[in-house]
């Protein structure tokens, strides 16, 4: 085709009345591609939606992960009631006595375990933040009309929606999921006859997770490409919101660390099936030695904790990043320290790749090798505690509005203070080896990495529920919700820091056994009776997220809360190409509140005569 072609002629013209769309794409305009249900919902191309299938998958796969932790709390705190009323949904993994009395199978609660643990990490607090949140903002936020390729955007969230289906298939099977624990050490993981979960339950979390890893690189390199080629003029790194610089640097961790964990998986695929010895030696199965040498388990848990710590941060750092903008939005301050805050996330990411090896001061580490990651993990310590300091004095003298949203973000503070603190005290190799495997541990990475990283993505969802769906969420409930939540999640895991201490350990059936135990039985009966009751606070989530899509309070002005950034300039119903003409040229960075006897300055407003930009 010509240059002169009328088509090239014609879309030559559109760019240069776009001015700065260097990277228009036609099938990025209006819904011309879209012709059907199934290109516009189902197989779309439109970030907004892929946005929407990460939430509503992610939030599917958070009542599976919750609801099971709830069953193997039952059996933790009532370890003799009857529960043969949850035959009809376990079937045979509640097994009835000759009193007629139903009983947890011991097999499956360590399946309930590992599970818990792998779907709310991979599946909820990886996918489900992430890739709602990367999905709906980059774009928005950077003004670009779309990701740098929609289709491998598209392809990113299919292959997760693929690992779910494997890991879902894996309850079903007769010999049941995987059950050695979510981090999968061998020889549990590596040996098909090591339990009934280490058979194809174990095989299918492998293959699960390998096709979860290929929908974090997808993913990844999408973000990546956009945030650095796709910006508006304008959009300089500096002026970006700080939740972008979030998303963009747990991309590259995830790009670094994931690769590590696939094949580490390979290799362990390699032990199952092809007789090999990556992790295996020296084993004995009833007595009989296999013919298994000179492999080491300690090499799959270096590879797993390169991907385990990073995956820490690539959990928080997103939630990170949505605090600090939904806390200064609803202050109406600028966020203090932008440029210490960009630092910190830097920081962060860089520790979090060399500090691994915390998580194995048990497995006979050299005490001088352990000096060197007790030091590097005190240090990450640091740019933690700026972060912290720098959300406080953004609140500080703010003109707060105590809405859904910024009650999440005080709580994601207030959790990320609480769990940094008890990682203190893991981080030192010293006291590590007393409180390993503990429910001290249980206690610190629930806070710091679970419920904090939880309340991040609440900000984020009731916060930009309206840019999503159209609609608010109702208020009332989402307070509510807020305030079980909050309550719910110290008692819960405040006990399980004490029980810890006094040596409780983790991952047992039972403690009945143990004398030393017993006097717990109590707190452990609370600890049960507070998580159903955190459960159910969910359940309003829920409740409240699909009534709302459909019957909430309709947006009816394009910019509700007052915000800076770009995503509030699109229409309220945004096609695919999010503006339906120019993209906004930025003139500023995006927290200039309070500023000049103005409340709010959004990023597209040009600088005003003698205006002198902001400085941070």
């Amino acid at each position: 085709m010509s240059a002169n072609h009328p088509n090239n002629v014609e879309k030559d013209k559109l760019i240069q009345e776009l001015g700065y769309d260097d990277h228009f794409h036609e099938h990025h305009h209006g819904d011309k591609y879209q012709t059907n249900f199934l290109t516009t919902y189902i197989f779309s191309q439109d970030h907004k939606i892929i946005a929407r299938q990460f939430l509503i998958t992610g939030i599917f796969w958070a009542i599976i992960g919750a609801a099971m932790s709830i069953i193997f709390r039952l059996q933790l705190g009532f370890p003799d009631a009857d529960m043969a009323w949850l035959r009809p949904i376990l079937g045979h993994w509640i097994t009835i006595n000759d009193a007629g009395i139903g009983r947890l199978d011991p097999e499956f609660y360590y399946a309930l375990v590992t599970m818990h643990g792998t779907i709310i990490v991979f599946f909820v607090l990886t996918a489900g933040l992430s890739g709602t949140f990367s999905n709906l903002l980059i774009p928005l936020q950077i003004g670009a009309r779309d990701m740098a390729s929609p289709f491998l955007n598209m392809l990113s969230y299919w292959f997760f929606f693929m690992s779910s289906v494997v890991m879902f298939y894996s309850l079903f099977i007769s010999t049941g999921p995987f059950s050695g624990g979510w981090t999968a050490y061998p020889p549990l993981s590596a040996l098909p006859q090591a339990s009934i979960g280490s058979g194809a339950g174990m095989t299918l979390w492998t293959v699960s997770l390998v096709l979860f890893v290929v929908s974090v690189l997808l993913g990844g390199m999408n973000y990546i490409t956009t945030i650095l080629n796709l910006r508006t003029k304008g959009m300089s790194m500096w002026r970006m919101p700080l939740t972008i610089w979030a998303f963009l640097v747990t991309a590259i961790l995830g790009l670094l660390s994931f690769p590590v964990l696939a094949s580490g998986f390979f290799l362990l695929l390699f032990d199952r099936s092809l007789g090999t010895s990556f992790y295996l030696s020296d084993i004995f199965i009833n007595g009989q030695a296999l013919d298994r040498i000179g492999g080491s388990p300690i090499l799959y848990q270096h590879i797993f904790w390169f991907l385990g710590h990073p995956e820490v941060y690539i959990i928080i750092l997103p939630a990170m990043g949505i605090v600090s903008e939904v806390l200064s939005v609803h202050a109406r301050k600028p966020i203090f320290g932008y440029r210490a805050m960009v630092y910190s996330i830097l920081a962060i990411a860089f520790l979090s790749f060399i500090v691994w090896a915390h998580h194995m001061f048990m497995s006979g580490v050299n005490p001088f090798i352990s000096n060197f990651f007790v030091v590097f993990t005190l240090i990450i310590a640091v740019p933690s505690a700026v972060k912290v300091f720098n959300w406080i004095s953004t609140l500080y003298g703010g003109n707060i509005r105590l809405n859904t949203p910024m009650l999440f973000c005080i709580g994601f503070v207030s959790m990320f203070i609480s769990g940094g603190l008890t990682g203190i005290f893991l981080g030192n190799s010293a006291i590590d080896i007393q409180q390993h495997d503990t429910y001290f541990v249980v206690a610190h990475f629930h806070i710091v990495m679970g419920v904090a990283a939880f309340f991040g993505m609440f900000a984020g969802v009731y916060n930009w529920f309206p840019k999503m769906f159209g609609r608010f969420m109702n208020e009332t409930l989402g307070k509510i919700h807020f305030w079980i939540s909050m309550i719910g999640a110290y008692a819960v895991f405040g006990p399980m820091h004490y029980i810890g201490m006094a040596g409780v350990p983790r991952r047992y059936y039972r403690f009945d056994s143990f004398d030393a135990f017993k006097d717990f039985d109590d707190l452990n009966k609370f600890i049960t009776i507070a998580a159903i009751v955190t459960f159910f606070g969910q359940i309003l989530f829920v409740v409240n997220f699909f009534w709302s899509m459909y019957r909430g309070r309709k947006m009816t002005e394009q910019n509700p809360y007052g915000s800076n950034s770009l995503e509030w300039t699109t229409p309220i119903d945004a096609g695919h190409g999010n503006w339906p003409e120019k993209i906004p040229t930025v003139q500023r960075w995006a927290y200039d509140y309070g500023k000049d006897d103005k409340e709010f300055i959004q990023q597209h407003v040009p600088l005003q005569e003698g205006e002198e930009p902001s400085s941070h």
